[in-house]
């Protein structure tokens, strides 16, 4: 009963993350895909679709910010900085709940499912 306790503790303090805060977590994911920052992030939104609100993509620096909502409300679950290549693109998943084993991975295998194919 005490972990559910303080997995709920942690979810609700966990959707107070700003974009900030969550960019400047550690990384769950640091890949590179043959795909442009453009397809890539596109594949993305592709993906989540249906599962969350929209995406909100952005251009960011030297190619797109993704910030993913959670699923029940519009605040940040995620935000992935995709940026341009040689070849393709470098992406880093940065995670609100990053140390939380029980937290969803739908983010995560979106992520891995874009970086090919």
């Amino acid at each position: 009963m005490k972990v559910v306790w303080l997995a709920l503790l942690a979810l609700t303090l966990g959707g107070c993350a700003s974009v900030s805060d969550i960019e400047q977590s550690h990384e769950t994911m640091d890949v590179i895909s043959g795909k442009t920052p453009k397809e890539y992030s596109a594949c993305l939104a592709q993906r989540l679709e249906g599962s969350r609100a929209p995406l909100m993509i952005e251009e960011y620096k030297s190619g797109y910010r993704v910030i993913v909502p959670q699923k029940l409300s519009s605040k940040p679950d995620a935000v992935i900085l995709v940026s341009d290549r040689s070849g393709g693109s470098a992406i880093k998943v940065h995670e609100s709940m990053n140390n939380l084993p029980l937290r969803s991975h739908t983010v995560r295998n979106a992520a891995t499912a874009c970086i090919s194919g």
